[in-house]
């Protein structure tokens, strides 16, 4: 049997790291928000055994178990008990790696839901949240998507008022961040901005797309190392062509533009496409 679905990016409308934990993770507040660019992801399963991954356009892709399209699919056989299926996963993207965009984590998120329904196991949203955290932070947010609270790794999810439907225009700069190297540079009881979070709920609550923009913000920029001004060049850009607000997403390094009309999201994205080849213009995701 085979399955075609896609998995959605994820944006951080906020981004704010409470403390640290015993376990060396990091207690998270996030509103996290689904957006249209995706990636395209095919499941083969047959009689046989071992699970695979390719994607011919990507030579970068790890294909093995450091795949998290992999460990998704091992999560869901280990939970289940299935046994007895070779199980190819085919990987498309043009979710760029490496970006803050939760792309590894989309496919991830994307196989464990297509798992579900092509063996018709009727996984409940507590069983997937669980599945999900045991393969990567973001993947609980990727599997439902939508306008979240993300607290605690991500696998504390709370629904949000959807945001309302907007343009967005999201740029990578040509370097990549180390997520752990970022949470090295952070110090919790340092941080001298944050993101006023009951502020931007309160705001989608009011469906106020400007105001949800003004409250938009990621502690992660701060951390950055020296040098990397492209991150705040793109925001002065997309505020230039009428963004109603801009932020870094995840960890980095791919900033965002929110943008309540056509020509303002297609202006800013003329401006930025030809200086960085990681641009997109896209949408929200309920």
């Amino acid at each position: 049997m085979t399955k075609t679905g896609l998995a959605y990016a994820k944006i951080n409308l906020s981004l704010d790291i409470i403390s640290k934990m015993p376990d060396g993770y990091h207690n998270l507040k996030m509103v996290m928000q689904g957006v249209g660019l995706c990636d395209e992801i095919t499941i083969d399963c047959r009689p046989g055994k071992g699970i695979t991954v390719t994607d011919p356009g990507f030579q970068y892709l790890p294909c093995d178990e450091r795949n998290i399209a992999v460990k998704a699919a091992k999560a869901f056989y280990g939970h289940t008990g299935i046994t007895g299926y070779k199980t190819g996963i085919r990987i498309k993207k043009s979710i760029p790696v490496g970006a803050g965009l939760g792309g590894g984590s989309a496919d991830g998120a994307c196989v464990l839901r297509m798992m579900d329904e092509m063996f018709g196991t009727g996984l409940d949203r507590e069983t997937l949240i669980k599945l999900g955290s045991l393969v990567g932070s973001d993947v609980p947010f990727c599997i439902f998507g939508g306008t979240k609270l993300a607290e605690g790794r991500g696998e504390v999810l709370t629904d949000l008022t959807p945001i309302p439907q907007c343009r967005i225009v999201i740029c990578k700069p040509w370097f990549s961040c180390s997520t752990p190297e970022l949470f090295k540079r952070v110090n919790c009881k340092n941080i001298r901005m944050r993101p006023h979070t009951e502020g931007l709920t309160a705001a989608l609550e009011k469906g106020d797309l400007g105001d949800v923009a003004r409250h938009m913000y990621n502690v992660f920029e701060d951390a950055l190392p020296r040098g990397r001004r492209d991150v705040e060049d793109i925001k002065y850009k997309m505020l230039d062509c009428g963004a109603l607000g801009s932020a870094m997403t995840g960890s980095g390094p791919s900033v965002f533009g929110l943008f309540d009309n056509e020509e303002n999201a297609q202006k800013a994205y003329e401006k930025l496409k030809p200086q960085y080849r990681d641009c997109f213009l896209t949408q929200t995701v309920k």
